[in-house]
């Protein structure tokens, strides 16, 4: 088991991790190392919060040493003089020879703190041992400790924790808190949770600081849970419970609010807060920023508002971070005006909005349109030095494109290409390939390759835009030719190029890219199995489907129970009941519940080969799923219960679709089917007239229907008006329209050679045919004696001429719907 030195032999060094927002409120802790105090120091945080500030100027290193040597003064005696002899003199021993005698513990910690370079420190710190009267003690150790720490030397400052065991100096509550600083520090939080559990063996607490230091380190790993269990565990066992005084300070305050925020405990987030509120601790511009983050992240826009007026009443000054967060939270929130306006305000405060509130918000412009605004912005931006981020670049060239300037598109992309990365290039690509100018995305990948930025990523996106304007050859190509520039296609690039073949029902294609998917081993779902499995499925090669259905099995891949409805309802297309019993029983072996898709397949195959048990026993299970697939399931169950006869079923599952607005025309067309079948044609004519007014009489399938009924009912005056309505859509009648209609000439005594007649013509499309039925049937019912004008005169039908019968023969086809 690995004890905590050895982590800092066996854990190699990761970069440097900025801290959150949250620690600039940190205490500093340089201030509590003195003989009167034993808490844990907090790390020094300034250089973190302004990393790269940095003075470079002669008149500004020269001011610095002044105001060095002026800050010593404060600690009076001779310990200016020992400091400015120790900067000035390269020797230890010679620097302090004048003091060697009388050195108290007290003027070597402030020797040792206020050294700058670690080096410098550990060589004053190492003279003090070699000179035996000058006893080093907890304090010096733990000041040398924390320098050698910050700058990860790890090995030294294992060095140094033997040291104190072999001269027999006891760690104490400051040395655990500071050997805990550095690890989390420095990226090491396994080595800090065992210095934390080896302090607690001694029975040492750690204090506030040091208990916050570790919430903020399991905050950053996403550990909330065990930041919430130490935190509680700290409490329970703190002894600071003292009445009339606040429980925690600022830091924790912030610190709890900013970790409950992020594991998305809205109430303890609320509790902390007024806690802290009770308890007079006052919220500073760290706490409010932390609490609007929270609640703008769960768009709880109530919320935000308050804390934004709770602000002015403690007298918070809103800093840059708060406006840059209420700027992009009201972008997001698609509230552009109000970002618009806490930018300008920000303004108003005398604060300068930096490249984050800039690029926040021009974001916000260009993904709206808003091109005035931008390009207003963007002068702004350039003449104040910033930098167009690659995001910001894309953004804008998306802006240019969605609003129709292909020209300043292209002139903003030309005036980043030269210092573009590979994912920018990207990004513009997509801009212009997503919404079709495959011109100038080509021009794009084009200079992309030219510059030799040519990534994975880049072929993805030029991929997807020959995609999109159905330009497969081209998208096959740049996969094909990727290698020969030393990039090898990932998962993205097979699988859309196996969407795209499979979507433009070219299966075999898109078989010969997943063979290449499996060679490189990239296969490790089912996803691109399924896609080129129902691309064969559509079109009709079921033995396709099972093959590799079987090479997908044996290769280890599971399905899921996507793969099962392609399978269940290729074979229900062909009414093999036998093979989809067998894949319905693989499918609940591995242990997969029936779908909405495949209770529809199986009621399909059912409604086909007449199983009325079976089906009505899977529809009960479709139902209890409450889902909104049901409508296709329910119209094949009143076409079953059609077939039976069975008027009270089929009609309880009408009036349901009703009920709930889903009835369409083919649930429609059925009932009247079923109603004519079993003669009752008051209720066929009545759901006729609901087509009507609905809407729902548009294809030829619902006219032959009401026709059939009408026809059947005697009322062939009906039979035509609805024919006539038929061609005044431009729905080409079918054999079947002609069949029933043959009907009415044969019952209105029309004869044999004149129908023969109207069948030839039909037959040889004669451009005027339709005209010719329509006159026969009128006349045939007008000279039968029947009240053909009240039964056909219908000024809500829209009225048939010559040239619309013969536009409509033209336009859609006499052979459509055989």
């Amino acid at each position: 088991m690995l004890i905590p030195c050895d982590c800092f032999l066996h854990a190699p060094a990761p970069p440097s991790i900025l801290v959150s927002n949250l620690d600039a409120s940190t205490p500093w802790r340089d201030r509590i190392l003195t003989l009167q105090t034993n808490a844990v120091s907090a790390p020094a945080r300034t250089a973190e919060i302004f990393p790269n500030v940095a003075v470079s100027s002669t008149f500004a290193v020269q001011t610095a040493k002044d105001k060095k040597k002026g800050s010593w003064v404060r600690y009076g005696g001779s310990i200016p003089a020992m400091l400015e002899a120790l900067d000035r003199v390269q020797d230890v021993g010679e620097a302090l020879w004048p003091w060697k005698d009388t050195l108290s513990s007290r003027e070597r910690t402030i020797i040792l703190k206020e050294q700058k370079d670690w080096r410098r420190a550990v060589e004053i710190f190492d003279w003090f041992r070699r000179e035996r009267c000058h006893e080093v003690n907890v304090i010096h150790y733990n000041v040398v400790i924390c320098a050698v720490g910050r700058v990860r030397k790890w090995k030294l400052v294992l060095r140094l924790w033997h040291e104190m065991h072999s001269c027999g100096v006891a760690p104490d509550n400051s040395t655990y808190g500071t050997l805990i600083d550095v690890c989390c520090k420095g990226g090491r939080e396994k080595a800090a949770s065992l210095w934390l559990g080896d302090m607690c063996k001694r029975g040492l607490m750690p204090d506030e600081v040091t208990m916050g230091i570790v919430l903020q380190a399991h905050k950053k790993a996403g550990e909330y849970e065990k930041a919430e269990r130490f935190f509680n565990r700290w409490s329970l066992e703190s002894d600071r419970r003292m009445e009339g005084l606040p429980r925690y300070n600022l830091y924790t305050y912030n610190t709890l609010i900013d970790t409950y925020g992020k594991a998305g405990q809205l109430e303890k987030v609320s509790d902390t807060f007024n806690q802290m509120l009770r308890e007079g601790v006052a919220p500073n511009v760290v706490t409010f920023n932390t609490m609007i983050h929270v609640w703008a992240k769960h768009h709880r826009m109530d919320r935000v508002a308050s804390l934004v007026r709770m602000m002015e009443e403690f007298q918070c000054v809103p800093d840059t971070r708060t406006y840059n967060i209420l700027i992009s939270l009201y972008r997001e929130s698609n509230d552009i005006d109000v970002a618009e306006y806490y930018f300008w305000k920000m303004k108003a405060e005398n604060l300068v909005p930096d490249v984050v509130s800039c690029r926040t918000l021009l974001y916000g412009y260009s993904s709206r349109g808003m091109v005035t605004k931008a390009e207003a912005l963007l002068k702004e931006m350039d003449e104040r030095g910033f930098v167009i981020d690659e995001y910001t670049q894309s953004a804008l060239t998306r802006m240019y494109v969605n609003t129709g300037m292909l020209e300043q598109a292209w002139l903003w992309f030309q005036k980043f290409c030269n210092q573009m990365n590979s994912e920018c290039f990207a990004a513009n690509i997509d801009a212009f390939g997503e919404k079709g100018y495959i011109v100038l995305a080509e021009k794009a990948f084009l200079c992309c390759l030219k510059r030799k930025m040519l990534s994975v990523s880049v072929c993805n996106v030029m991929i997807k835009s020959y995609g999109l304007v159905e330009k497969l050859d081209e998208a096959c190509e740049i996969a094909d030719v990727m290698e020969r520039y030393g990039i090898l296609p990932d998962y993205l690039t097979y699988s859309s190029l196996i969407q795209l073949l499979s979507t433009a029902r070219l299966p075999n294609k898109a078989l010969y890219y997943l063979k290449q998917m499996q060679a490189a081993k990239l296969l490790s779902d089912c996803v691109p199995y399924s896609v080129v499995m129902n691309s064969f499925a559509k079109n009709g090669n079921l033995r396709m489907v099972e093959c590799l259905f079987r090479e997908m099995i044996t290769s280890g891949i599971r399905a899921d129970i996507f793969v099962y409805s392609i399978l269940i309802d290729a074979c229900a297309e062909v009414g093999n009941v036998q093979q989809t019993a067998a894949y319905f029983g693989l499918m609940k072996k591995d242990g997969l519940c029936e779908s909405a898709l495949i209770c529809n397949s199986l009621i399909k195959l059912y409604t086909m080969v007449g199983y009325l048990a079976e089906a009505r026993e899977t529809y009960k299970h479709l139902i209890s799923l409450d889902t909104d697939a049901s409508l296709y399931a329910s119209n094949c169950m009143i076409d079953l219960y059609s077939d039976h006869c069975m008027v009270k079923e089929a009609r309880e599952i009408f009036e349901n679709l009703k009920a709930r607005g889903s009835a369409n025309e083919f649930s429609h067309a059925m009932m009247v089917c079923l109603y004519k079948k079993v003669g009752r044609f008051d209720e066929a004519h009545r759901i006729c007239k609901e087509m009507q007014v609905l809407g729902l009489l548009t294809q030829v399938l619902s006219y032959n229907s009401v026709i059939q009924m009408y026809i059947s009912g005697g009322r062939m005056g009906e039979a035509l008006k609805i024919f006539k309505k038929m061609l005044a859509s431009n729905t080409s009648p079918n054999d079947a329209t002609f069949k029933a209609l043959k009907v009415i000439l044969v019952k209105k005594g029309v004869t044999k050679s004149e129908i023969r007649k109207l069948e030839r013509l039909r037959r040889n499309n004669t451009h005027d045919y339709l005209r010719q039925w329509y006159m026969t049937l009128s006349s045939a019912i007008r000279s039968s004696g029947s009240s053909f004008e009240d039964s056909t005169t219908d000024h809500s039908a829209v009225r048939i001429r010559p040239f619309d019968l013969i536009t409509a023969s033209a336009e859609k086809g006499i052979q459509e719907g055989k």
